[in-house]
């Protein structure tokens, strides 16, 4: 039986209101466990003080230098002892999840007994960076707690400047978007890079995220140091019943005002069907007898507005692949950043674009180590020293398709402007001569 519980008046409001509160499954925790007792009374006091009362240390399991993140209470009495001493130490194991999140009823029930057994109980599936967190325990128990969840077949994931926890969508199991093999690229890739999650070694954080479509349901383009978006590169394929049965039931107004209004480029045309062109850069699809939608391909940039509508009336090409870009990430020192394309199409198909895949994100790795500052970001990086010269430096070449919108991009070539400057002065110098 666990010891008395602390008055906790401002936590219990928490639970007053009509949806479920993190604060009731706290203390059916502390029903057993001093630990969430004294964790109550400690968040009790933080709300009161409006003050958190966690600091940093170290902490970790053998052979690893990242994955732990420490806490450690500085509420302390007069005479240096804790004043919730059972919750002194609340350290978090961060743990990777399998690529696509997949897990079984078993691994999962598994997970829960080895955290009450060695911490408070309490896990977040998932914390922001990707990971399985296992919120609270003493320094004494992490070991322990890490050896279990080890022979379960996890492993602790990033922390620090280091690679960080990689994170890829359900992808290919459950999705018919899915432009290329998500869970494969995901494991391939953290593999490569086991060493550099766990012994942290770089200027700061670098992620990975994988995303199986341009939907980009894991928020690679601004979240992670190395996007890889499935995409396609052949035409929109398209399905006339499934057309048809869909128009049948949404009528003109949906198709005018939600797809073809709504695609970016104008590259959706509602036509009547006397009207169609040919050409192979062209998709068509008749909606009716009378009406078809005309799509031009080379206009396409592959939003997903459309397909997600008219999903099976219209679908993703079948030469798949990837897009990777570089350099996502939110504000730290010069604000938000969305990732750059580096490489425009990766097959993504043969063990060969694997390992492709593999050997880019070792290049710009060591790029990044080499030539970021410290606590800098490979965006922030790559703006400090210039596209160009980040290409250089990871042995890629220019490709017109890395410019985000060619008919505003503002850079010019300025080699032969000091030449042209000689000359209007050399042409105004004599005009005064004369």
């Amino acid at each position: 039986m666990a010891k008395k519980m602390h008055d906790t008046p401002m936590l219990d409001e928490l639970e007053s209101g009509p949806w479920p509160s993190f604060v009731t499954g706290l203390k059916r925790l502390a029903q057993d466990k001093d630990y969430v007792v004294d964790l109550l009374g400690t968040l009790e006091t933080s709300y009161r003080t409006r003050k958190g009362y966690w600091k940093g240390g170290t902490v970790g399991v053998f052979g690893y230098g990242g994955g732990v993140i420490p806490r450690f209470t500085e509420l302390k009495k007069e005479d240096g002892t804790p004043v919730f001493p059972d919750a002194a130490e609340l350290h978090t194991l961060r743990v990777q999840p399998p690529p696509g999140m997949h897990y079984t009823t078993d691994v999962l029930r598994k997970m829960a007994d080895i955290w009450e057994k060695h911490g408070t109980g309490l896990i977040a599936f998932h914390g922001q960076s990707g990971d399985i967190m296992f919120q609270g325990a003493t320094t004494a128990k992490v070991q322990e707690a890490f050896d279990e969840l080890n022979e379960l077949g996890f492993d602790l994931g990033g922390a620090g400047p280091a690679v960080r926890t990689s994170m890829s969508c359900v992808g290919a199991a459950r999705c018919e978007q899915s432009c290329y093999d998500e869970g494969r690229a995901h494991r391939q890739v953290i593999n490569a890079f086991v060493d550099d999650i766990h012994r942290p070694a770089l200027p700061y954080k670098f992620k990975f995220k994988f995303s199986g479509c341009p939907n980009d349901c894991m928020n690679s383009i601004q979240r992670s140091d190395m996007a890889i978006i499935g995409t396609w590169r052949d035409n929109m394929r398209s399905d006339e019943p499934l057309a048809r049965k869909w128009f049948d039931k949404h009528g003109m107004n949906e198709l005018v005002n939600d797809v073809v209004a709504r695609c970016p480029t104008k590259a959706i045309m509602l036509k009547e069907v006397k009207d169609l062109r040919e050409g192979d850069h062209l998709t068509t699809v008749k909606v009716s007898d009378t009406h078809a939608l005309e799509i031009d391909n080379k206009d396409c940039v592959r939003c997903m507005h459309c397909i997600n509508v008219m999903t099976g009336a219209l679908a993703k090409g079948t030469d798949t692949g990837a897009t990777i870009l570089i350099g996502g990430k939110r504000t730290l020192k010069i604000g938000d950043l969305m990732g750059t394309v580096v490489v425009p199409f990766l097959p993504l198909k043969t063990e060969e674009d694997y390992d492709a895949l593999v050997d880019l994100g070792k290049r710009v790795i060591d790029f990044f180590a080499e030539n970021a500052l410290e606590h800098e970001r490979t965006g922030e990086m790559i703006e400090r020293i210039g596209l160009v010269n980040f290409l250089e430096g990871i042995e890629v070449d220019i490709d017109p398709n890395m410019v985000a919108t060619p008919r505003t991009n503002p850079y010019v070539r300025t080699d032969g402007w000091d030449d042209e400057v000689a000359k209007i002065n050399a042409k105004k110098a004599a005009a005064k001569a004369a």
